[in-house]
């Protein structure tokens, strides 16, 4: 699905949030691959699950076609800096919820980007009848815990030991959702 770009600003940087789209593929595939290599709170080391151009296309394609799928991109300083993703499914006993994930580079990291991005995702899934948003979220990931939490995401369960980070540690995750008002 596919919504109207909207404009923001704070902390002396404006941005657009709007629908990914096919021209964005090209761009996406770098925005990713760095955002992975930034930070361990992504499930993908660098280059993992890589996904080149022409699965960024077909990707954009499918979400903007379907009615249970959110894909939008931060534009600031003219290039992509962030984007997120809501993705449902169709079959009939889990048609009701999506699940939600956002990737900010780390340099417009405190921004709020993210938090916009999650903003407009629950506001798009509160207007098309989405009744369940659920998240994953590293334990050690306090800043994003605390935003989902003040957002309405609950803590529905723990995967402990479910990651292996490169101190040689295992974290837990921590699945969350959050319920249509």
């Amino acid at each position: 699905m596919k919504i109207a770009p909207r404009d923001f600003a704070g902390k002396g940087l404006a941005y657009t949030l709007r629908s990914a789209q096919e021209e964005d593929a090209s761009e996406l595939v770098a925005v990713r691959l760095q955002i992975d290599g930034e930070t361990e709170n992504m499930d993908r080391e660098r280059g993992e699950g890589f996904l080149d151009e022409a699965a960024f296309r077909e990707l954009i394609r499918a979400d903007s076609e379907s009615e249970r799928n959110l894909f939008l991109v931060a534009v600031a300083n003219g290039r992509i800096v962030a984007f997120s993703r809501c993705q449902g499914s169709s079959l009939k006993r889990l048609a009701h919820r999506v699940e939600f994930g956002v990737g900010v580079l780390q340099e417009y990291w405190g921004y709020g980007i993210g938090k916009q991005l999650l903003q407009e995702s629950i506001a798009w899934a509160d207007e098309h009848g989405v009744k369940k948003m659920t998240l994953q979220v590293l334990e050690t990931n306090e800043k994003a815990i605390e935003l989902y939490q003040r957002l309405g995401f609950e803590t529905e369960g723990v995967l402990k030991q479910d990651k292996l980070l490169s101190d040689g540690n295992y974290y837990s995750t921590i699945v969350m959702g959050r319920f249509a008002k």
